[in-house]
């Protein structure tokens, strides 16, 4: 049986590590060099690294912040936010991230997913989607629309059918970020994750409510997600990576050592 991954994400601003509810009502919670590399040594599986501001600020990802991070860190990261285009992807690969995520921009420009496919793998290309409850229409048969711009701007588009396009362009991985359940410490959204992970090829990742081991627990038995992320149980000391990984070997779940 394969394992199931256990990831760490960090939003940074401003060099800070950061956190909220649902995109809001966010606290400084620490320096990303230093928290990542201490995820790194407790035995995380990956990191994701969130320049959350970038694209706000009309600016390419943090590069120093990515050179730092790949001299103390020794797993797989990704980055994102202010990947604006092919070269942007490129200077962040060259900086030491094994991955890219793109999410507003691959919505507006779509055929970004082929380019950063065809240039640098699929396997480096990751499609970043935040989706929230809509109801289910004609327009919206999940029920699920995707937004951007930091879960601001409806966009009128389907999240399952967003994600089978973006299989079809070339994405490598897909982390699907529940708006209704982000930071919210609950529980994953199991509805639309499973959805995803049913209807495409490529792993899904599911980001988005992890408050304790437990919700980690019920993601792996009751969806086909690849992975958990997490941040807000990690990032103020109610858990440790260990502590959580143990709890799901205890529950059956096949973790890496």
């Amino acid at each position: 049986m394969l394992t199931k991954r256990l990831i760490v994400c960090l939003d940074v601003r401003n060099r800070m590590v950061t956190k909220g509810v649902k995109f809001k009502g966010n606290v400084d919670v620490g320096d990303p060099v230093d928290m990542g590399a201490k995820y790194s040594d407790d035995g995380v599986d990956e990191l994701v690294f969130y320049d959350i501001t970038a694209s706000a600020e009309n600016r390419p990802c943090d590069m120093e912040m990515i050179r730092q991070i790949a001299k103390r860190v020794f797993i797989p990261f990704a980055v994102g936010g202010g990947i604006r285009n092919l070269d942007d992807m490129h200077n962040a690969l060259l900086a030491g991230a094994e991955k890219v995520s793109v999410n507003s921009l691959a919505v507006l420009h779509p055929e970004i997913i082929a380019e950063g496919a065809k240039a640098f793998g699929s396997q480096c290309v990751v499609l970043g989607m935040d989706a929230k409850f809509v109801g289910v229409s004609s327009k919206m048969p999940s029920g699920y629309e995707v937004y951007i711009r930091g879960g601001r701007t409806a966009m009128g588009i389907d999240a399952v059918e967003w994600a089978k396009k973006a299989e079809d362009l070339g994405i490598g991985e897909i982390c699907l970020n529940a708006i209704d359940t982000d930071g919210v410490r609950n529980g994953y959204e199991l509805s639309i994750t499973d959805m995803v992970a049913k209807a495409v090829h490529v792993p899904v990742i599911a980001s988005g409510g992890a408050g304790t081991p437990d919700h980690i627990v019920d993601l792996f038995r009751k969806t086909s997600a690849d992975a958990a992320l997490v941040a807000s149980m990690v990032h103020f000391g109610d858990y440790t990576v260990q502590g959580i990984k143990d709890e799901m070997r205890k529950a059956g779940i096949p973790v890496r050592k």
